[in-house]
């Protein structure tokens, strides 16, 4: 028999490129169309197996698990426990949370061979609830944070940009659990700052802005933002007081209408009038002084329901500010034929003399006189509608959207807007889930209180993408060195030169010995693949052996974010790569 012997496959820190899975591409592959998405599928860190479903490939892990580690040190800095809460599961908590019902196609329900519904998980909230209620028992208990990083499935409808927008992905979501409001604005708080500290390390500019809570619920939530053009959330920010929400609850301050007696309402003429600019050039009015009509299906308690909006000519409607005032868990516009089966006239609509229809209006609607407005018969319009006397609504709320321009509603100042992409979230549950899966603890008097929770997620697939679209350049990525797949590319310019090759190896093994990661370009190809390859995986540090370097007196070191090159001595290189 052989000896025992201990065989090591792989060294985390090292890898030789000519044992490396994974290649690079000289083009990204067709129907790309982030530069994000080009840059990783090229640098051989991800590969695409479906719409919205990629593979990690050891670079991309690599640098995944740098990232994950970072989120890791930030929440166990404010007293969070790793778990991990399986994907699979069972329809029945999802139905007693009420998500079941309200949550559309995006969620993959199927059954077992039992015949019983079961979920692939979209997130957590439901799972931690009952493990509140198997493992807590009293008030001495709280609070608690627990968090995992697992897998999350979300049958998108529309997945684009790489990892930016997919259908499976890993996220890290957190819990906070406590007993009363105070403590969860304490680690709500607590969150806030760690979620800069992640973004910070991993070398991500965020801004945080107010948001819409979604299928979350609860009480009040911020969006972690990268800003960049290829995101779909348009924010609306103030550089004046610093006010910054996502365009879907942004509140801005909405122009006066001018004090006007209000005046007999009257039917006028307006052939080929169905929008409002042509309508305001007819009569000679400003588009604030017409009242525009919308029209939506909206579900309501699993049933469809026809809502009419009414903004004014000068606004628009927020679609998520109008779910959230008529309480929809979906939304879409109102065909023609569903339109006139109301009683109104698509391009001459408004509520005057119509029944039976929930009619939303905007709060600027009721403040706003002698406004022109559908006579819902094709080819005319009344003049001087006033809210109250001429129609009402069942709603008066805030569905308007807030647009570039628009007065900041804390300061006043002019607001602007921005794209950005979503790489975090936070969010106040209150009790929701608590009380609905019966999570309590005795209180401090003996009486059962609902765990107060919140709810916090980072994408790290999505978190990668932003990082590669924050740092690259024309030649390729440029990682930043805290979630670098490895600190350096080692080049050997070798060819059949003995000495360059054993030096280069010589290097190599120092490096490793040292702890320093490093890639070895030990492949026999010529020094511009090698230079092209290394700029395009993109890390820190780019040391090239060769017979002109070591005549020099060392190795060829560049920063891939710098063009300047230098000479290190050969038993240097450790504390220069330290140092980065």
């Amino acid at each position: 028999m052989l000896p025992f012997q201990t065989i090591s496959f792989f060294n985390f820190n090292t890898m030789k490129l000519s044992k490396h899975f994974g290649s690079t591409l000289r083009e990204p592959p067709t129907g790309t169309d982030a530069i994000s998405q080009q840059l990783l599928l090229r640098a051989g860190f991800i590969r695409q197996l479906g719409v919205g479903l990629y593979s990690l490939l050891p670079l991309g892990l690599r640098t995944v698990r740098k990232i994950e580690n970072i989120i890791r040190e930030e929440m166990n800095a404010i007293g969070g426990q790793e778990l991990l809460m399986p994907v699979v599961h069972p329809a029945e908590i999802w139905k007693q949370s009420g998500r079941w019902d309200s949550i559309d196609k995006e969620m993959v329900r199927f059954k077992d061979r039992r015949e019983r519904d079961m979920v692939l998980a979209m997130t957590h909230e439901e799972i931690v609830a009952t493990l509140c209620a198997s493992e807590l028992k009293s008030y001495r208990q709280l609070p608690q944070l627990v968090y995992h990083l697992q897998t999350k499935f979300r049958d998108d409808p529309r997945p684009r940009a790489g990892l930016i927008r997919v259908r499976e992905f890993t996220m890290k979501d957190s819990y906070s659990l406590d007993l009363d409001q105070a403590g969860l604005d304490q680690q709500y708080q607590a969150h806030y700052d760690a979620y800069f500290n992640i973004f910070k390390r991993c070398g991500l500019p965020v801004i945080a802005v107010g948001s819409d809570v979604g299928m979350m619920g609860g009480q009040g939530a911020h969006e972690y933002m990268f800003l960049t053009d290829i995101g779909e959330d348009t924010l609306v920010l103030c550089d004046q007081c610093g006010y910054a929400a996502n365009r879907q609850v942004a509140t801005f301050a909405k122009p006066a209408a001018a004090a006007q007696t209000p005046q007999d309402m009257q039917k006028v003429a307006t052939p080929d009038t169905k929008t409002i600019e042509s309508l305001a050039n007819l009569l000679g009015v400003p588009t604030a002084q017409t009242a525009k009509a919308v029209f939506f299906m909206a579900t309501i308690h699993d049933k469809e329901q026809f809502v009419f909006t009414v903004v004014r000519g000068d606004m628009a409607v927020n679609e998520t500010k109008l779910s959230n005032a008529v309480k929809a868990s979906g939304l879409r516009p109102a065909t023609e034929a569903e339109i006139r089966a109301t009683g109104a006239e698509p391009g001459y609509a408004s509520p005057v003399g119509l029944h039976n229809v929930l009619v939303v209006v905007d709060d600027a609607i009721p403040t706003s006189p002698n406004l022109v407005a559908g006579a819902n018969e094709a080819g005319y319009h009344y003049i001087n509608t006033n809210y109250g006397r001429d129609y009402s609504a069942q709603i008066v709320a805030d569905i308007a959207a807030a647009n570039d321009g628009d007065g900041c509603s804390q300061c006043g100042a002019g607001l602007r807007t921005s794209r950005g992409v979503e790489v975090g979230n936070i969010f106040k549950l209150g009790t929701r889930y608590s009380q609905a899966l019966g999570a309590t603890v005795l209180g401090e008097n003996g009486v059962p209180r609902p765990v107060v929770m919140g709810s916090y997620g980072i994408g790290v697939g999505r978190l990668l993408a932003c990082i590669a679209e924050a740092h690259h350049d024309e030649f390729g990525l440029r990682w930043p060195a805290a979630v670098a797949p490895y600190l350096v590319q080692l080049v050997a310019l070798g060819g059949k030169d003995v000495l360059v090759n054993d030096t280069a190896e010589s290097v190599y093994k120092t490096l490793q010995a040292s702890g320093i990661e490093v890639l070895f370009d030990d492949r026999v190809e010529s020094p511009g693949v090698k230079f092209t390859n290394a700029d395009l995986i993109g890390l820190p540090v780019r040391i090239t052996i060769s017979a002109k370097s070591l005549a020099a007196g060392g190795a060829e070191v560049k920063r891939r974010d710098s063009a300047t090159r230098e000479i290190v001595p050969l038993n240097q290189l450790v504390n220069y790569c330290n140092k980065i």
